[in-house]
């Protein structure tokens, strides 16, 4: 089971519109996955709705997807928190993950992939080599998310193949 995180709380967000298209992807290679919009978090303590959020999107799942948009040279808070409030070891222990950043500047939230790259290698997670930059996302997708670069959608469907066989 693969989860895709859309890693903001954000509503209306590219990120999630990024990680939809992602999903696109994986429902028609009939991938067995889930998309877990962080938008539902609302906790900042761990409770019942964070025991929930595990057991139906961190737990079963064996790969993740991160789609990252930059928050101030990195990822969200609200995805940090993510991890500061869930069971560590069987929601992220010895599982793989995929990241892609977003951001409407030149660099795709390099610094932010890393920056998680690093949290996640902390957490025991096994992350995919190919990380992918979207830059000037803003320009990459229309309002509805419709792609106006034909090539990224090629991109993310080379990613995710790979991914598949990580």
């Amino acid at each position: 089971m693969i989860t895709i995180i859309s890693g903001t709380n954000r509503p209306g967000s590219k990120t999630r519109q990024i990680a939809a298209h992602y999903q696109g992807i994986l429902n028609e290679k009939g991938i067995a996955h889930q998309l877990l919009s962080l938008e539902m978090l609302d906790a900042v303590i761990r409770n019942d709705t964070v025991r929930e959020l595990e057991d139906v999107f961190l737990k079963p799942a064996d790969k993740f997807i991160f789609i990252i948009p930059e928050y101030n040279g990195s990822f969200p808070g609200v995805l940090k928190l993510l991890f500061d409030i869930t069971d560590i070891k069987s929601a992220w222990h010895y599982k793989k993950a995929l990241l892609t950043g977003i951001a409407d500047g030149r660099a795709g939230n390099l610094r932010g992939l890393d920056h998680l790259t690093n949290v996640l290698n902390y957490l025991k997670v096994n992350v995919y080599f190919n990380k992918l930059p979207i830059s000037r996302i803003n320009q990459e997708t229309d309002e509805q998310g419709n792609w106006l670069n034909t090539v990224t959608p090629v991109v993310i469907a080379d990613q995710v193949e790979g991914f598949l066989d990580f």
